[in-house]
Protein backbone atom coordinates (compact mmCIF):
# COMPACT_ATOMS: atom_id res chain seq x y z
CA UNK A 1 0.00 0.00 0.00
CA UNK A 2 1.12 3.70 -0.93
CA UNK A 3 1.78 5.23 2.53
CA UNK A 4 -1.44 7.47 3.81
CA UNK A 5 -4.70 6.83 5.37
CA UNK A 6 -7.85 4.63 5.76
CA UNK A 7 -10.19 7.61 6.66
CA UNK A 8 -12.12 10.87 4.79
CA UNK A 9 -10.09 14.43 5.70
CA UNK A 10 -11.96 16.88 5.40
CA UNK A 11 -10.14 19.37 8.15
CA UNK A 12 -6.78 21.55 6.78
CA UNK A 13 -4.97 21.15 10.38
CA UNK A 14 -5.12 17.20 10.24
CA UNK A 15 -4.55 16.69 6.63
CA UNK A 16 -0.99 19.32 7.15
CA UNK A 17 -0.07 16.23 9.95
CA UNK A 18 -0.55 13.64 7.91
CA UNK A 19 1.15 15.09 5.31
CA UNK A 20 4.00 16.17 7.41
CA UNK A 21 3.90 12.23 8.34
CA UNK A 22 4.06 10.63 5.19
CA UNK A 23 5.87 13.30 3.25
CA UNK A 24 5.97 15.52 0.53
CA UNK A 25 4.35 15.30 -2.52
CA UNK A 26 1.01 14.11 -1.09
CA UNK A 27 -1.64 12.98 -3.45
CA UNK A 28 -5.25 14.19 -2.10
CA UNK A 29 -8.55 11.72 -3.85
CA UNK A 30 -11.92 11.35 -3.72
CA UNK A 31 -12.98 8.55 -1.93
CA UNK A 32 -15.88 8.42 -4.44
CA UNK A 33 -13.84 9.27 -7.33
CA UNK A 34 -13.06 8.04 -11.05
CA UNK A 35 -11.70 9.48 -14.38
CA UNK A 36 -8.91 11.75 -12.34
CA UNK A 37 -12.00 13.84 -11.10
CA UNK A 38 -11.23 15.21 -7.41
CA UNK A 39 -7.17 14.54 -7.35
CA UNK A 40 -4.81 17.26 -6.65
CA UNK A 41 -0.98 16.80 -6.21
CA UNK A 42 0.21 18.92 -3.41
CA UNK A 43 4.12 19.29 -3.47
CA UNK A 44 4.67 21.45 -0.07
CA UNK A 45 2.37 22.87 2.82
CA UNK A 46 1.78 26.45 1.39
CA UNK A 47 -0.66 24.28 -1.63
CA UNK A 48 -2.20 22.56 0.87
CA UNK A 49 -5.16 24.17 2.00
CA UNK A 50 -5.93 25.57 -1.60
CA UNK A 51 -5.91 22.17 -3.14
CA UNK A 52 -7.72 20.70 -0.96
CA UNK A 53 -10.72 22.89 -0.66
CA UNK A 54 -10.30 22.41 -5.16
CA UNK A 55 -10.37 18.31 -4.64
CA UNK A 56 -13.45 18.60 -2.30
CA UNK A 57 -15.89 20.70 -4.07
CA UNK A 58 -14.49 18.93 -7.53
CA UNK A 59 -15.75 15.74 -5.43
CA UNK A 60 -18.83 16.85 -4.13
CA UNK A 61 -19.60 18.63 -7.63
CA UNK A 62 -19.09 15.29 -9.35
CA UNK A 63 -19.94 12.63 -6.93
CA UNK A 64 -22.33 14.49 -4.49
CA UNK A 65 -19.81 13.36 -1.66
CA UNK A 66 -16.24 15.50 -0.94
CA UNK A 67 -14.98 12.94 1.45
CA UNK A 68 -11.22 12.32 0.44
CA UNK A 69 -8.09 10.80 1.63
CA UNK A 70 -4.59 11.63 1.59
CA UNK A 71 -1.66 9.61 0.40
CA UNK A 72 2.13 9.57 -0.77
CA UNK A 73 2.13 10.79 -4.22
CA UNK A 74 4.49 8.13 -5.94
CA UNK A 75 7.00 10.15 -8.44
CA UNK A 76 7.93 8.56 -12.12
CA UNK A 77 4.67 6.76 -11.10
CA UNK A 78 3.75 4.27 -14.27
CA UNK A 79 -0.10 3.12 -14.14
CA UNK A 80 -0.14 -0.47 -14.63
CA UNK A 81 -3.91 -2.55 -13.91
CA UNK A 82 -4.11 -6.20 -13.78
CA UNK A 83 -7.72 -7.52 -15.70
CA UNK A 84 -9.23 -9.73 -13.43
CA UNK A 85 -12.51 -12.50 -13.91
CA UNK A 86 -14.10 -13.88 -11.37
CA UNK A 87 -16.86 -16.99 -11.27
CA UNK A 88 -19.32 -17.92 -9.00
CA UNK A 89 -17.72 -20.81 -7.91
CA UNK A 90 -14.51 -19.77 -6.34
CA UNK A 91 -12.27 -19.11 -9.58
CA UNK A 92 -10.42 -16.10 -10.28
CA UNK A 93 -8.07 -15.51 -12.92
CA UNK A 94 -5.93 -12.82 -14.02
CA UNK A 95 -5.72 -11.68 -17.81
CA UNK A 96 -2.32 -9.98 -17.50
CA UNK A 97 -2.13 -6.01 -17.62
CA UNK A 98 -3.04 -3.15 -19.23
CA UNK A 99 0.01 0.09 -19.32
CA UNK A 100 -2.11 3.09 -18.89
CA UNK A 101 0.42 5.95 -17.87
CA UNK A 102 -0.11 8.29 -20.45
CA UNK A 103 -2.96 10.43 -19.13
CA UNK A 104 -4.10 14.26 -18.83
CA UNK A 105 -5.83 15.56 -16.01
CA UNK A 106 -5.08 12.09 -14.71
CA UNK A 107 -7.24 10.38 -17.56
CA UNK A 108 -5.92 8.11 -19.78
CA UNK A 109 -5.56 8.46 -22.74
CA UNK A 110 -3.27 5.71 -24.38
CA UNK A 111 -3.45 2.29 -22.91
CA UNK A 112 -1.67 -1.21 -24.10
CA UNK A 113 -0.84 -3.91 -23.53
CA UNK A 114 0.99 -5.77 -22.25
CA UNK A 115 3.29 -3.48 -20.62
CA UNK A 116 6.86 -2.41 -21.67
CA UNK A 117 8.40 -2.85 -18.66
CA UNK A 118 7.09 -6.00 -16.49
CA UNK A 119 8.96 -8.73 -16.07
CA UNK A 120 7.76 -12.23 -16.12
CA UNK A 121 7.83 -12.84 -12.51
CA UNK A 122 6.48 -9.34 -12.21
CA UNK A 123 3.92 -9.47 -13.92
CA UNK A 124 2.99 -12.85 -12.02
CA UNK A 125 3.38 -10.85 -8.76
CA UNK A 126 0.97 -8.68 -9.94
CA UNK A 127 -1.55 -10.53 -11.17
CA UNK A 128 -1.97 -12.99 -8.10
CA UNK A 129 -2.02 -10.16 -6.06
CA UNK A 130 -5.10 -8.83 -8.04
CA UNK A 131 -6.56 -12.42 -8.17
CA UNK A 132 -5.85 -12.20 -3.35
CA UNK A 133 -7.52 -8.95 -3.81
CA UNK A 134 -10.69 -10.32 -5.58
CA UNK A 135 -10.89 -13.20 -3.81
CA UNK A 136 -10.55 -11.44 -0.34
CA UNK A 137 -14.33 -9.53 -1.23
CA UNK A 138 -15.91 -13.27 -3.10
CA UNK A 139 -15.79 -10.86 -6.19
CA UNK A 140 -17.84 -11.65 -9.17
CA UNK A 141 -17.39 -11.06 -12.37
CA UNK A 142 -15.19 -8.94 -14.70
CA UNK A 143 -12.68 -6.03 -12.71
CA UNK A 144 -9.67 -4.49 -12.77
CA UNK A 145 -7.03 -3.77 -9.97
CA UNK A 146 -4.93 -0.81 -10.14
CA UNK A 147 -2.02 -0.32 -9.25
CA UNK A 148 1.18 2.25 -9.11
CA UNK A 149 4.83 1.24 -10.47
CA UNK A 150 7.50 3.04 -9.43
CA UNK A 151 11.45 3.20 -11.13
CA UNK A 152 11.87 0.29 -9.54
CA UNK A 153 9.33 -1.81 -10.62
CA UNK A 154 8.22 -1.83 -6.69
CA UNK A 155 4.05 -1.82 -7.35
CA UNK A 156 1.42 -0.20 -4.81
CA UNK A 157 -2.35 -1.37 -4.23
CA UNK A 158 -4.22 2.04 -6.24
CA UNK A 159 -7.76 0.75 -6.36
CA UNK A 160 -10.06 -1.47 -7.61
CA UNK A 161 -12.59 -0.58 -10.46
CA UNK A 162 -15.49 -3.55 -9.92
CA UNK A 163 -16.98 -2.63 -14.23
CA UNK A 164 -15.44 -3.32 -17.30
CA UNK A 165 -13.67 -0.31 -17.98
CA UNK A 166 -12.62 1.68 -21.48
CA UNK A 167 -9.72 -0.09 -22.27
CA UNK A 168 -10.86 -3.79 -22.19
CA UNK A 169 -10.40 -4.16 -25.89
CA UNK A 170 -6.71 -4.34 -25.91
CA UNK A 171 -6.96 -7.40 -23.39
CA UNK A 172 -9.05 -8.89 -25.44
CA UNK A 173 -6.79 -8.64 -28.12
CA UNK A 174 -3.81 -10.18 -26.86
CA UNK A 175 -5.52 -12.85 -25.04
CA UNK A 176 -8.52 -13.90 -27.81
CA UNK A 177 -11.27 -13.48 -25.16
CA UNK A 178 -14.39 -11.80 -25.16
CA UNK A 179 -14.59 -10.35 -22.03
CA UNK A 180 -18.38 -8.61 -22.39
CA UNK A 181 -19.31 -12.51 -23.13
CA UNK A 182 -17.77 -13.69 -20.24
CA UNK A 183 -19.68 -11.54 -17.80
CA UNK A 184 -22.68 -12.46 -19.40
CA UNK A 185 -21.47 -16.25 -18.89
CA UNK A 186 -20.44 -15.79 -15.64
CA UNK A 187 -23.96 -13.83 -14.38
CA UNK A 188 -25.58 -17.19 -15.50
CA UNK A 189 -23.84 -18.60 -13.37
CA UNK A 190 -21.45 -20.92 -15.95
CA UNK A 191 -17.94 -21.94 -14.27
CA UNK A 192 -14.84 -20.34 -16.29
CA UNK A 193 -14.01 -22.70 -19.35
CA UNK A 194 -10.57 -21.37 -18.64
CA UNK A 195 -7.88 -21.98 -15.91
CA UNK A 196 -4.74 -19.54 -15.15
CA UNK A 197 -2.27 -21.51 -16.94
CA UNK A 198 -4.76 -21.40 -20.25
CA UNK A 199 -4.17 -17.87 -20.97
CA UNK A 200 -1.09 -16.63 -22.89
CA UNK A 201 0.06 -13.30 -24.37
CA UNK A 202 -0.45 -12.99 -27.79
CA UNK A 203 1.12 -9.99 -29.84
CA UNK A 204 1.04 -6.14 -28.55
CA UNK A 205 -2.21 -3.97 -28.57
CA UNK A 206 -2.60 -0.54 -28.24
CA UNK A 207 -5.68 2.03 -27.93
CA UNK A 208 -6.04 5.48 -28.32
CA UNK A 209 -9.36 7.39 -26.83
CA UNK A 210 -10.79 9.64 -29.42
CA UNK A 211 -12.14 12.17 -27.46
CA UNK A 212 -13.80 15.51 -28.83
CA UNK A 213 -11.00 17.71 -27.17
CA UNK A 214 -8.47 19.91 -28.71
CA UNK A 215 -5.01 19.22 -27.96
CA UNK A 216 -3.52 22.30 -29.35
CA UNK A 217 -5.61 24.28 -26.61
CA UNK A 218 -5.13 22.60 -23.29
CA UNK A 219 -7.66 19.56 -23.97
CA UNK A 220 -10.22 21.28 -24.10
CA UNK A 221 -13.72 19.79 -24.53
CA UNK A 222 -14.38 20.34 -28.61
CA UNK A 223 -18.62 20.79 -29.69
CA UNK A 224 -20.13 20.68 -32.84
CA UNK A 225 -21.46 18.63 -35.78
CA UNK A 226 -19.72 16.03 -37.23
CA UNK A 227 -19.57 17.24 -40.63
CA UNK A 228 -17.24 14.29 -41.81
CA UNK A 229 -16.47 11.17 -40.19
CA UNK A 230 -15.03 8.26 -41.61
CA UNK A 231 -13.43 5.30 -39.73
CA UNK A 232 -10.41 3.61 -40.46
CA UNK A 233 -10.57 0.10 -41.57
CA UNK A 234 -8.43 -2.45 -42.21
CA UNK A 235 -6.81 -6.26 -40.71
CA UNK A 236 -6.35 -6.13 -36.67
CA UNK A 237 -8.01 -2.40 -36.77
CA UNK A 238 -11.14 -2.11 -34.11
CA UNK A 239 -13.39 1.03 -33.80
CA UNK A 240 -15.83 0.89 -30.87
CA UNK A 241 -18.25 4.02 -31.40
CA UNK A 242 -21.23 5.11 -30.85
CA UNK A 243 -21.96 7.85 -33.48
CA UNK A 244 -22.68 9.11 -37.56
CA UNK A 245 -21.44 11.40 -39.50
CA UNK A 246 -24.29 14.30 -38.99
CA UNK A 247 -24.58 14.10 -35.20
CA UNK A 248 -24.33 17.38 -33.06
CA UNK A 249 -21.14 16.46 -29.68
CA UNK A 250 -22.93 18.42 -27.36
CA UNK A 251 -20.92 19.66 -24.20
CA UNK A 252 -23.32 17.64 -22.22
CA UNK A 253 -21.56 14.60 -22.11
CA UNK A 254 -18.34 12.64 -21.53
CA UNK A 255 -16.35 13.77 -24.30
CA UNK A 256 -15.18 10.69 -25.54
CA UNK A 257 -16.39 9.61 -29.54
CA UNK A 258 -14.53 6.26 -29.89
CA UNK A 259 -12.31 3.77 -29.09
CA UNK A 260 -9.75 3.02 -31.80
CA UNK A 261 -7.88 0.08 -30.93
CA UNK A 262 -5.20 -1.91 -32.87
CA UNK A 263 -2.96 -5.38 -32.79
CA UNK A 264 0.49 -6.63 -34.18
CA UNK A 265 2.59 -9.43 -33.23
CA UNK A 266 5.21 -6.88 -31.52
CA UNK A 267 4.89 -3.94 -29.93
CA UNK A 268 6.78 -2.07 -32.71
CA UNK A 269 4.05 -3.24 -35.26
CA UNK A 270 1.14 -2.64 -33.29
CA UNK A 271 2.91 0.90 -32.66
CA UNK A 272 3.17 1.00 -36.62
CA UNK A 273 -0.23 -0.19 -36.91
CA UNK A 274 -1.82 2.33 -34.64
CA UNK A 275 -0.07 5.01 -36.75
CA UNK A 276 -1.32 3.83 -40.01
CA UNK A 277 -5.17 3.94 -38.35
CA UNK A 278 -4.73 7.76 -36.98
CA UNK A 279 -3.53 8.54 -40.67
CA UNK A 280 -6.53 6.84 -42.07
CA UNK A 281 -9.31 8.48 -39.44
CA UNK A 282 -11.15 11.41 -40.95
CA UNK A 283 -13.03 13.56 -38.25
CA UNK A 284 -14.20 17.48 -38.87
CA UNK A 285 -16.55 19.58 -36.89
CA UNK A 286 -14.85 19.10 -33.90
CA UNK A 287 -11.21 18.82 -32.60
CA UNK A 288 -9.79 15.05 -31.54
CA UNK A 289 -6.97 13.79 -29.68
CA UNK A 290 -5.89 11.95 -33.04
CA UNK A 291 -2.73 14.05 -33.31
CA UNK A 292 -1.87 13.74 -29.52
CA UNK A 293 -2.30 9.66 -30.45
CA UNK A 294 0.33 10.35 -33.93
CA UNK A 295 2.58 12.63 -31.52
CA UNK A 296 2.58 10.10 -28.71
CA UNK A 297 3.14 6.79 -30.68
CA UNK A 298 6.26 9.38 -32.91
CA UNK A 299 7.44 10.15 -29.28
CA UNK A 300 11.20 8.67 -28.48
CA UNK A 301 9.97 8.44 -24.63
CA UNK A 302 6.93 6.00 -26.05
CA UNK A 303 8.69 3.93 -28.25
CA UNK A 304 11.50 3.32 -26.04
CA UNK A 305 8.90 2.43 -23.10
CA UNK A 306 10.99 4.91 -20.66
CA UNK A 307 7.82 6.39 -19.83
CA UNK A 308 5.50 7.75 -16.77
CA UNK A 309 2.33 9.13 -15.97
CA UNK A 310 4.09 12.47 -16.07
CA UNK A 311 4.52 11.80 -20.04
CA UNK A 312 2.44 14.96 -20.91
CA UNK A 313 3.49 17.32 -18.21
CA UNK A 314 7.80 16.26 -19.08
CA UNK A 315 7.32 15.87 -22.91
CA UNK A 316 3.93 17.18 -24.58
CA UNK A 317 3.12 20.78 -25.58
CA UNK A 318 0.55 21.94 -28.57
CA UNK A 319 4.00 23.17 -30.39
CA UNK A 320 4.69 19.56 -30.90
CA UNK A 321 1.87 18.68 -32.83
CA UNK A 322 1.93 22.10 -34.68
CA UNK A 323 5.67 21.24 -35.94
CA UNK A 324 4.60 17.53 -36.86
CA UNK A 325 1.38 19.04 -38.95
CA UNK A 326 4.27 21.49 -40.68
CA UNK A 327 6.79 18.86 -41.50
CA UNK A 328 3.69 16.71 -43.04
CA UNK A 329 2.36 19.64 -44.89
CA UNK A 330 5.91 20.04 -46.48
CA UNK A 331 6.81 16.62 -47.29
CA UNK A 332 3.36 16.87 -49.62
CA UNK A 333 4.18 20.01 -50.80
CA UNK A 334 7.94 18.50 -51.79
CA UNK A 335 6.20 15.60 -53.21
CA UNK A 336 4.16 17.67 -55.17
CA UNK A 337 6.65 20.07 -56.55
CA UNK A 338 8.76 16.69 -57.51
CA UNK A 339 5.53 15.26 -59.71
CA UNK A 340 5.17 18.62 -61.12
CA UNK A 341 8.94 19.07 -62.53
CA UNK A 342 8.57 15.59 -63.35
CA UNK A 343 5.74 15.85 -66.18
CA UNK A 344 7.46 18.89 -67.15
CA UNK A 345 10.47 17.32 -68.18
CA UNK A 346 8.75 14.78 -70.19
CA UNK A 347 8.03 14.97 -73.42
CA UNK A 348 4.24 15.01 -74.24
CA UNK A 349 2.95 13.65 -77.71
CA UNK A 350 -0.94 13.48 -78.41
CA UNK A 351 -2.14 10.12 -79.01
CA UNK A 352 -3.10 9.94 -82.71
CA UNK A 353 -6.33 8.30 -81.60
CA UNK A 354 -7.14 10.81 -79.26
CA UNK A 355 -9.84 13.74 -79.29
CA UNK A 356 -7.02 16.03 -78.63
CA UNK A 357 -5.05 14.97 -81.61
CA UNK A 358 -8.11 16.41 -83.75
CA UNK A 359 -8.41 19.51 -82.01
CA UNK A 360 -4.59 20.62 -82.75
CA UNK A 361 -4.44 20.20 -86.01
Amino acid sequence: MVPGVDHSVSDVEEAKIIAQTVGYPILIKASAGGGGKGMRVVENEAELAEQMARAISEATSAFGDGSVFIEKYVTEPRHIEIQVLADAHGNVVYLFERECSIQRRHQKVVEEAPSAVLTPEIRKAMGEAAVNVARSCQYLGAGTVEFLVDAGLNFYFLEMNTRLQVEHPVTELITGLDLVEQQIRVARGEVLSFTQEDLRIHGHAIELRVCAEDPLNNFLPSVGKLQRYRRPEGEYIRVDDGIEEGMEVPIYYDPMLAKLAVWGVTREAAIKRMLEAISMYQIEGVATTLPFGRFVCQHDAFISGKFDTGFVKNYYSPEGIQAQQHAEIEVAARLALEVLYHHKRQLMVPDPGGVEWYTQR
